[in-house]
């Protein structure tokens, strides 16, 4: 009978020792479950649209491009004024790019406010950083001065104009997107964002024909000159008196600048001193030119498309 006992203790010893290495081995196997399902879900966070990383080097090599070959073969350069070349597909392109992007990270948007703050500091950041960038610091190479006027600072630019176009479309992204896409359809459920598109445009529209020009004048530092001078600077004058026109002289987007931001806070080399009217010689604008070809003009001023 002792033998029989000893024999069952011991087949119950083994079973439990089997269960417990099942158990053991199950555990195991749960965890590297565990270990996998969280390295997927990171490679996924960390996981990038290579389209559009391919699509923003293409641009980056676009924009290179344009800026050191443009000089040699003009016709890919910027146009002048009207018309459209390759360099002008550049900033509407980084522009497209920064809207996929906004719609891949804010796809599904958990906590608004924090998102909000988030896309606000980063537009912040972008916009100082074109400040200092394209406000006037840097003088040239060779130049070892640093520093600005305040006075002629450049508050508008590249890298400006993005940082508001990223900021506007962030906030409708996550404030105004629908998440039923499926069942109303994707027309339907964008009808916020379809509604601020027509507003928008139809305000620049309003203001880009509606608002009335007048004659307008503008002093620059010229002590060499024979024009008429004013404590040594050199002071033109524009005639306008129109509604609606869209030439370089006299169109209200150039208005509105000079009113908000100020002439003297303007790009002082515009695209636009390139066309035959303003005689430019060895980058310099001859004064037999029209006197706005001496004037400054943002090309990313208030009322501006992104081309």
């Amino acid at each position: 009978m002792l033998p029989i006992l000893a024999l069952r203790r011991n087949e119950s010893r083994l079973f439990l020792h089997l269960v417990r290495l099942r158990l053991t081995a199950m555990a195991a196997h749960y965890g590297l479950l565990q270990i996998e399902e969280e390295q997927l879900k990171s490679y996924r966070r960390s996981s990038r649209l290579a389209s559009l990383d391919v699509f923003r080097g293409l641009c980056i090599f676009l924009m290179m491009l344009v800026d050191y070959v443009g000089s040699i073969f003009p016709i890919i350069a910027h146009s002048p004024w009207n018309g459209l070349r390759l360099a002008d597909f550049v900033m509407p392109f980084f522009l497209f790019i920064a809207g996929v992007s906004l719609a891949l990270v804010y796809k599904k948007v958990s906590n608004r406010v924090d998102a909000t703050c988030k896309a606000v500091l980063r537009a912040v950041k972008l916009f100082f950083l074109g400040v200092f960038l394209q406000g006037g610091y840097f003088h040239g190479i060779n130049s070892l001065t640093y520093g600005v006027d305040i006075e002629r600072i450049r508050w508008l630019g590249i890298l400006q104009r993005i940082s508001i176009g990223y900021i506007v479309a962030a906030l409708c992204e996550i404030w105004l997107s629908c998440r039923i896409h499926r069942e109303v359809g994707f027309f339907r459920s964008y009808y916020w964002h379809w509604f601020m598109v027509f507003s928008l445009s139809a305000i620049y529209l309003g203001l880009l024909y509606g608002l009335y020009v007048p004659d307008w004048r503008f002093e620059i530092s010229n002590p060499t000159s024979s024009l008429p001078s004013v404590n040594s600077s050199v002071v033109y004058i524009v005639k306008c008196s129109v509604r609606g026109d869209l030439g370089p002289a006299c169109n209200s987007a150039g208005m509105i600048d000079r009113y908000v931001l100020g002439i003297d806070h303007l790009y002082t080399k515009p695209v636009y001193r390139n066309l035959k009217e303003c005689n430019m010689t060895n980058s310099q604008v001859s004064e037999g030119s029209p006197s706005w070809c001496h004037a400054s003009y943002d090309p990313e001023g208030l009322l501006r498309w992104p081309i």
